[in-house]
């Protein structure tokens, strides 16, 4: 039993500073193991320590995809430790091996609860997603669908089901991403357009894109360089601008 600060600076810097030092990293399989089943940020930060297990030391994690796909809930797009997270989630999810099902249910949620993330995580997650269609072209499935669902209520994808096998998200289709194509944000708005095209088979870089901050899209936007916007050539008259307008005689623009 570790105070929530504590465990927390733990795990930062558990993957770089503690377990390649010790002789055998795998005695930390059942603290690493624990922690990612307390949930929140510290089930993020443990990701780390467990990947290092995984890929390096041959931990076997049975229900480690079900743990990850019950970490996406609304705050995954707040939280502070966000890019951690979707750089280690890109990791796991890039083998070719695993189930459509699963990469399905991962796509699906994830552009569910992008309904109402703010700009600059749409602006990471739909190249995210458009990766994962590159990695598993079976799963394309959820945007050709010719047939897909015409409101939420009709969509046979469980949000509340835990069991990615269980949640039908290969049935439904991605109405989510195309309802963001209507985005205030212009460029969240041609960022899901993509999916309207063939997409290429180069995976997009996502890299610079993990730390994007609502802070940089404002900054970006408010340097863009101003636009003439061409103007009528008739000069305006009256309260309307008509020219017959019977306002014209009682109301004047002086």
């Amino acid at each position: 039993q570790l105070p929530t600060g504590l465990y927390k600076k733990v795990l930062v810097i558990l993957h770089d500073s503690i377990l390649p030092y010790m002789n055998e990293p795998t005695l930390m399989m059942d603290f690493l193991t624990v922690a990612y089943g307390i949930g929140g940020a510290i089930s993020l930060l443990a990701l780390n320590g467990l990947f290092i297990l995984i890929h390096q030391h041959n931990l076997e994690y049975p229900d480690f995809y079900k743990k990850l796909y019950s970490l996406l809930d609304p705050s995954i797009y707040h939280v502070k430790y966000r890019a951690r997270f979707f750089h280690l989630a890109d990791l796991f999810l890039s083998s070719s091996h695993l189930p459509a099902y699963l990469v399905a249910a991962f796509i699906k949620r994830l552009s569910r609860l992008a309904l109402t993330a703010p700009p600059d995580s749409l602006l990471m997650v739909i190249p995210f997603i458009c990766n994962l269609f590159r990695r598993h072209p079976a799963c394309k499935v959820l945007v050709h669908r010719p047939n897909g669902p015409e409101d939420m209520s009709e969509d046979p994808y469980i949000m509340e089901e835990e069991e990615p096998s269980e949640s039908r998200a290969l049935e439904s289709s991605l109405w989510e991403i195309q309802s963001l194509q209507n985005h205030y944000h212009p460029d969240v708005a041609k960022a899901a357009a993509i999916l309207n095209q063939s997409l290429s088979e180069i995976e997009d870089d996502i890299s610079g894109l993990l730390e994007l901050s609502a802070y940089e899209l404002f900054d970006k936007e408010v340097t863009k360089k101003a636009v003439d916007v061409p103007l009528e050539f008739e000069q305006v008259r009256g309260l309307f601008g008509k020219k017959n307008d019977i306002f014209a005689e009682h109301f004047t623009l002086d």
